[in-house]
């Protein structure tokens, strides 16, 4: 049954029949909302979806997303974040050109933003994957940019109070050689201060402290909380409330199910 269903919401994304339309054979700067590839054997113009979720720093967009993923495996999730590390590692010509402003602590500009997302979205309509945003677009500007090549089709939001967040990042502690992450509420370690595999000290990050997390959290709504308004006139978006994943994803995932079922009858 299971199998069904995933089969019956990719036939739902397969049969939309509004939005954009995909035209294959161009370049990645191509006018209006038109995505171009290069097309497979046999492969003729077909319909793309895309999802966007929003959130709050720590408010559980990576849990949600992982969530998503495994429940509709035909999204392909474009973090923007690990895309634009990925692109510096590779040296690509985007990395490249992304890490003369990383270097100087300079912001990469939206321009290039735009780039990096339509790159990745791309390579996914040629394998014939839907998108799941992540990271990109942060501001009302960076969206007003992206509807220019891509249009956002659904739009998650997740609503976390912030005194949940401080508490939950600022109880976070790091082991610096390797990268391995414990929680004294939810994976603490086996001896307190230590890490299980070395015992080796633990230390918290600046930016898990929790006037730093309040900085953070503040940046973000004056950033990113108009893009909640810009998305929701658009008839885009619906917000769920919560303070645990588990709790909140499964009114996510019946919302998206209804949604889905919706493109398919139309």
């Amino acid at each position: 049954m299971a199998q069904l269903a995933t089969q019956a919401r990719g036939l739902a994304l397969s049969l939309r029949r509004h939005r954009r339309q995909v035209s294959f054979g161009g370049a990645l700067d191509f006018p209006g909302r038109m995505f171009a590839a290069m097309p497979l054997a046999g492969e003729e113009a077909t319909n793309t979806y895309s999802l966007l979720i929003l959130g709050k720093p720590g408010g559980g967009k990576g849990t949600i997303s992982e969530k998503i993923l495994s429940d509709f495996p035909q999204f392909r999730h474009v973090s923007t974040g690990d895309e634009l590390r990925q692109h510096v590692r590779n040296q690509t010509e985007i990395g490249r050109e992304a890490k003369t402003y990383m270097d100087v602590g300079g912001l990469v500009p939206d321009k290039l933003m735009v780039k990096l997302v339509m790159n990745d979205a791309v390579d996914a309509i040629k394998r014939g994957q839907n998108l799941l945003l992540d990271g990109f677009p942060r501001t009302a500007a960076q969206a007003r940019a992206l509807d220019d090549k891509l249009g956002v089709d659904l739009c998650i939001n997740l609503c976390v109070p912030d005194e949940t967040i401080v508490e939950r990042i600022s109880d976070r502690w790091i082991h610096p050689a390797s990268g391995r992450v414990y929680s004294y509420s939810y994976k603490p370690p086996k001896v307190e201060g230590l890490d299980d595999e070395t015992g080796d000290p633990l230390v918290q990050r600046d930016d898990d402290k929790p006037e730093s997390v309040l900085k953070r959290l503040k940046k973000y709504e004056e950033a990113t909380m108009p893009l909640v308004d810009y998305y929701s006139k658009k008839g885009v978006l619906q917000t769920f409330q919560g303070t645990m994943s588990d709790v909140i994803y499964p009114e996510v995932k019946k919302w998206l199910d209804e949604k889905l079922d919706e493109d398919c009858a139309t």
